[in-house]
């Protein structure tokens, strides 16, 4: 592996901001500009078609054949107005990223001329070759076929000279191989079970949708650090370096000025994104040096995804523009604040109502108590999901380092509704309530949103966070696709408000009236998913030990996390509502094991050679300088050389002992992953990289950054954390 020695890099500080104008003042004159809305298909399809793409955005039904080829023009003399020249299918295969396959508009007519042209059948469908994306063992290499089909919720977009489409991916015989496709079934299971109970309250209520607003957090390192540092090239985070004498102890870095030169990046971020309809509209410092935020209003939960999937491209590809690299690794710097993705979800009705939210009346607000209750018991009982929809390789560096950690699932709610929730568990029996009983729970009902409005407090380290109108999942990774943790939460809370469903007509088919019928079946989810609930420090050793006395789970290791997507709750939750079948289900599961295996053997690999190659060589040269010196102090005093070149004589001892540990334990680490590379299946062999590879990473680095404080900084060969944290 080549080095680019960080002497001969260009001064960082001589970089010059980049200023891109907008064409416009106004935001809204160039909003959504690239994106074909509402808007852009009233102008460009006829009123038939475009009431049939209406009708499946609405109702999920599928687009027929003449429509779709309408569509197709009508998109296509839109995308060619902006410049496009090429078509994709825009998917999003299980490597955690997106792909895309770009064809011309370009085919033969029936008599052998050059046309340009777009089908509804090159729209609807497209057949990328699957044998290369990871399929958990659907797919053979042999078996090519997979299909990409066009999912029209999500609004296609051009960038630079290609139209795209989003679309889902799934195989042959018809399994998901993709993140969307779970994520449009969970979404369509919580809108029919929200619906449903929906009409307890409102009549009027005929659709229910699951909104998400992401917060991406990310560290911006200068272009020319990032390519000396062959560990972050490769792995996307240092796997050594000592901390720097000063990084983020002074919280002086959290919401500061936004340096010129990552707010020209910023600008130009935002210029891209609002072209593209992305609602980018917080931006600031985060709480680690060169690290950053930014984050858009909510929109519905599909489409953020794919806004959050746009915008990590748009953010690599910018940050380029401004001789920046953009690392989304939870954890890029051992001992300083990591990234993650805030994924603040909420579910909301057709009638403008956000159901997470109190109201104006009692009414309202039992809806809304209805709703916190079942989302609280849908974390409750699906804890170990919840924790493996989030656990990777990456991540696991940040949970576990007093950020949110996923260890122990807990929700927060705040004083308030916690007192709430503790009334009715007290005042709601089985028994009939007194009219006394009813009117004060009511009237404290009615109160909510005045005692919400200056009481609810947020509690940064809650895994899962009530916020005054929603749920945050404070634990999703920097890096992560949030369909996956969506999928699972919108599924967990689709099952649990069928439970619920089913109680309270249990209920009024004895005889109790609807109120207290409700009342009756919240009061025993109350009860039942208390143990979820905690108000405290979720950092405390304290709440280790409350925790397990509550029953509650705690799982550090990976792989084992990973495990709770083959539990039999889980397969109930997904294949009964259509979510993943049985073998979609067990797919992931092997896909998971085996991206978490080459995560750590990447990194492995990396720092045996950055090790062996580059550290070792470099500490045994500052240690001949040291014995030269030791040596010519000899000649030069003779028997009084041991006083004057004592402490240089204890530098050659410690360097020695320490390269003689990085090469023993090198050897180690490579025979462990050789041994663990021989077992199967993928979960063993996952097992035995977590428990007997992943150790030596820390342990070798241990040596290497304590040789970092010894050795001359003119000959160290990598860009130490002073750099590459204060470049900006």
């Amino acid at each position: 592996m080549a080095l680019i020695r960080f002497s001969s890099l260009e001064k960082i500080n001589d970089r010059k901001p980049i200023h891109v104008d907008p064409p416009s003042k106004e935001v809204t004159d160039y909003f959504g500009s690239n994106i074909f809305d509402d808007m852009k298909m009233q102008k460009f399809l006829s009123k038939d078609a475009y009431n049939h793409v209406q009708r499946s955005i609405m109702k999920g039904t599928p687009i027929d054949r003449k429509n779709a080829d309408a569509v197709a023009i009508g998109m296509k003399a839109w995308a060619v107005d902006l410049g496009a020249t090429h078509y994709t299918h825009w998917f999003q295969p299980l490597t955690g990223g997106t792909a895309e396959k770009h064809d011309a508009f370009l085919e033969y007519s029936d008599t052998g001329a050059v046309v340009e042209s777009f089908s509804g059948k090159a729209l609807a469908q497209q057949e990328p070759d699957a044998s290369s994306f990871p399929s958990g063992g659907l797919r053979n290499t042999f078996e090519a076929r997979g299909y990409t089909a066009w999912d029209p919720s999500s609004p296609a977009f051009v960038i630079g000279d290609t139209l795209s489409i989003p679309t889902i991916f799934i195989s042959y015989t018809g399994e998901a191989l993709d993140h969307k496709t779970p994520l449009l079934r969970a979404l369509n299971a919580v809108d029919k079970a929200a619906t449903q109970v929906c009409q307890y309250f409102d009549k009027n209520v005929t659709k229910v949708q699951a909104n998400l607003g992401w917060e991406q957090e990310f560290f911006l390192v200068d272009e020319a650090l990032f390519y000396a540092r062959p560990d972050l090239a490769l792995t996307d985070r240092t796997l050594m370096g000592h901390a720097s004498a000063k990084d983020q102890q002074l919280d002086d870095h959290y919401f500061g000025s936004i340096p010129e030169r990552v707010s020209a990046f910023m600008k130009e971020l935002e210029f891209e994104a609002y072209k593209l309809g992305i609602p980018v509209k917080t931006r600031h410092n985060e709480v680690a040096p060169n690290q950053y935020e930014v984050a858009p209003i909510f929109s519905e939960c599909n489409l953020a995804v794919d806004q959050n999937l746009l915008i990590m491209e748009l953010m690599k590809r910018i940050s380029r523009h401004h001789n920046f690299r953009v690392l989304f690794h939870e954890k890029p710097f051992k001992d300083i604040n990591g990234s993650g993705k805030h994924n603040n979800w909420s579910l909301s009705t057709d009638t403008g109502v956000v159901l997470h939210s109190p109201g104006k009346n009692p009414k309202s607000n039992l809806q809304f108590l209805t709703f916190i209750v079942n989302t609280i018991k849908a974390v409750h009982d699906h804890q170990d999901l919840f924790r493996a929809s989030i656990m990777t390789a990456s991540n696991a560096h940040r949970l576990g380092a007093n950020e949110a950690p996923p260890a122990i699932l807990s929700c927060f709610l705040g004083t308030e509704v916690s007192k709430m929730l503790d009334q009715i568990e007290e005042q709601v029996t089985n028994r009939k309530m007194t009219p006394d009983e009813k009117t004060e729970l009511k009237l404290d009902i009615g109160k909510i949103p005045e005692i919400l409005l200056d009481n609810t407090d947020r509690n940064r380290t809650s895994p899962f966070a009530f916020t005054g109108d929603r749920f945050e999942f404070r634990a999703v990774g920097g890096s992560a696709n949030c369909a996956n943790p969506m999928a699972v939460l919108n599924a967990a809370v689709a099952a649990q408000l069928n439970e619920f469903n089913k109680s309270v007509e249990g209920l009024i088919n004895k005889g109790v009236k609807k109120d207290e019928a409700i009342f009756q079946a919240l009061r025993e989810l109350i009860i039942a998913s208390r143990s979820i609930r905690f108000e405290g420090d979720n950092y405390s050793a304290e709440w280790i030990k409350e925790a397990k006395r509550r029953g509650l789970t705690n799982v550090t290791d990976v792989p084992e996390a990973i495990s709770s997507f083959r539990s039999d709750s889980t397969k109930k939750l997904f294949i009964s509502q259509g979510i993943l079948g049985e073998s979609e289900l067990e797919a992931r599961v092997e896909v998971m094991y085996e991206n978490f295996i080459m995560k750590v053997q990447i990194e492995a690999r990396v720092l045996g050679d950055l090790a062996i190659n580059h550290i070792v060589p470099t500490a045994v040269k500052y240690q001949n300088v040291l014995m030269e010196n030791v040596s010519m102090l000899k000649n030069l005093y003779g028997d009084e050389y041991v006083e004057l070149a004592g402490n240089r004589v204890e530098l050659v001892r410690e360097i020695s002992d320490r390269v003689t540990q990085i090469k023993s334990l090198v050897n180690e680490m490579v025979d462990a992953r050789k041994a663990a590379n021989k077992i199967t299946p993928a979960e063993k062999r996952a097992k035995s990289y977590s428990r007997s590879v992943s150790g030596y990473l820390e342990k070798i680095r241990y040596h290497i950054d304590k040789l970092e404080l010894i050795v001359d900084d003119e000959m160290w060969p990598l860009p130490k954390y002073r750099e590459l944290l204060f470049s900006n």
